[in-house]
């Protein structure tokens, strides 16, 4: 299961790379793409072949040549592409806001375990990682207590978020051009637009969408312990405050749009204008989950 989530994973990033590259254009060497992919060379050859047959590469002459650029379409979809923990992560999500869990909700790993169709040790693993943040707390025979959250964890919790996505901005601004960064930020933008088009059918996909994108950014600038925290962040920035129904999809459009302003700022990338649309998205996420607390406060009662 690792190995072909691993080889999906890589079949989509290198999907990304060829539209960068352009049709006509050759391919990197197999050493050079296991390196900039980080994933074996048997990987990238696994690859390369079910390109070679799909007819996007052309490899009967000395040097393998993009033969077409291939449509989003024939990318792997996203829910083929998770981790045993991602997926572990997104089902949790889902299902603790779709039963708009407050302080006091009870979570039970067996029964989670069985609704996800994944192992305890999975679910346990991931719960583990919120305990220790004092969201969750364990309980006795397998079960687990939901804290909540106040104001204050709130703010310094976005207080880090603000800090080093201002960083991890300006350091995607300073990718190399060859980066397969970019082609996602041209994926992630397209899915933007799309998106903003159905927006009074496909608001509630926002969340996703936008946690995709803020994970792409930190990805510029990797760090073990943010990358662990982001589990965190990602839960109270992308499903905590949808408690606040109110105005959701006015909110989540107007969120969009600011994306979209600090995609341009990236890829033009101009520092300047990059930590100008980065401060005044997070400023708005600021305010709307400082409300969604008010409002969870406000039912917990």
């Amino acid at each position: 299961m690792k190995s072909d989530t691993v080889y999906k994973q890589t079949f989509n990033s290198t999907i990304a790379w060829l539209a960068r590259i352009g049709a006509g254009n050759p391919l990197p060497s197999e050493n050079a793409m296991s390196a900039e992919l980080g994933v074996s060379r048997t990987t990238v050859r696994k690859v390369i072949s079910r390109l070679s047959e799909d007819g996007f590469l052309d490899d009967s002459g000395l040097h393998r040549i993009v033969a077409k650029v291939p449509p989003p379409e024939a990318r792997f979809p996203e829910t083929e592409t998770r981790s045993a923990a991602e997926q572990v992560e997104r089902q949790f999500f889902e299902w603790i806001l779709r039963g708009d869990a407050r302080a006091g909700f009870q979570i039970n790993e067996l029964e989670l375990a069985r609704q996800f169709g994944v192992g305890t040790n999975g679910v346990r693993e991931f719960l583990n990682r919120f305990k220790r943040f004092g969201l969750i707390e364990k309980r006795p025979n397998s079960g687990w207590r939901f804290m909540g959250f106040t104001r204050e964890f709130a703010t310094e919790l976005f207080d880090i978020r603000e800090l080093f996505e201002l960083r991890s901005a300006v350091a995607f601004a300073a990718l190399a051009p060859e980066d397969p960064a970019w082609a996602d930020l041209d994926m992630i933008e397209a899915e933007h637009r799309h998106l903003l088009a159905d927006i009074d059918c496909r608001f509630h996909d926002f969340s996703d969408l936008d946690n995709r994108f803020h994970r792409l950014i930190n990805r510029a600038q990797p760090n073990r312990f943010i990358d662990d925290f982001y589990d965190v962040i990602a839960f109270v920035f992308h499903y905590h405050y949808q408690w606040n129904k109110k105005d959701e999809r006015q909110r989540n459009e107007a969120a969009i749009l600011e994306h979209l302003e600090y995609i341009e700022a990236l890829k033009q990338q101009d520092p300047r204008k990059i930590k100008s649309a980065c401060r005044r998205h997070l400023a708005s996420a600021r305010r709307t989950l400082l409300l969604a607390t008010n409002v969870a406060s406000a039912s917990d009662k």
